[in-house]
């Protein structure tokens, strides 16, 4: 018995490991709103209104935590660009203002992007993930 769930535990274990990513060959799986989930390896703090939103149109949009941003995006050969340009200023708590930081740090790192189970992986030119979204639905 205990030989059948090891066997098992070890066929799961092995799966698990072969998850791939998938590149995005066009922009169009980039459009909608994303939440982000986590920025430069920390999550982000429960409920924050933190999120990207793409457009068709190649404008960028959403939320660095505290304060709404706009600018632009692009995404052609499987590189990605994210140049934010400008927000509103309102302070918010502290928290929340450490992480806008990082938002703000994070966007202009980011130099490709892959999905893998429903996540936007955005990851910098060493292939380290900047951050984690996933889309939100309305």
């Amino acid at each position: 018995m205990i030989k059948h769930f090891l066997g098992a535990a070890a066929v799961i274990f092995s799966l698990s490991a072969c998850q791939s990513h998938s590149v995005i060959d066009n922009s169009t799986s980039l459009i909608g709103t994303w939440h982000i989930e986590s920025v430069l390896s920390a999550p982000t703090i429960d409920y924050s209104p933190a999120k990207l939103i793409f457009t068709e149109n190649g404008q960028l949009s959403g939320n660095t935590s505290c304060n709404p941003f706009m600018g632009h995006y692009t995404f052609e050969d499987n590189i990605l660009t994210l140049s934010p340009a400008g927000s509103t200023r309102k302070a918010c708590i502290e928290a929340l203002m450490t992480q806008e930081q990082k938002v703000m740090k994070a966007m202009p790192l980011i130099k490709s992007a892959s999905i893998n189970q429903g996540k936007l992986r955005l990851v910098d030119q060493n292939n380290q993930t900047i951050m984690v979204l996933s889309k939100l639905t309305k």
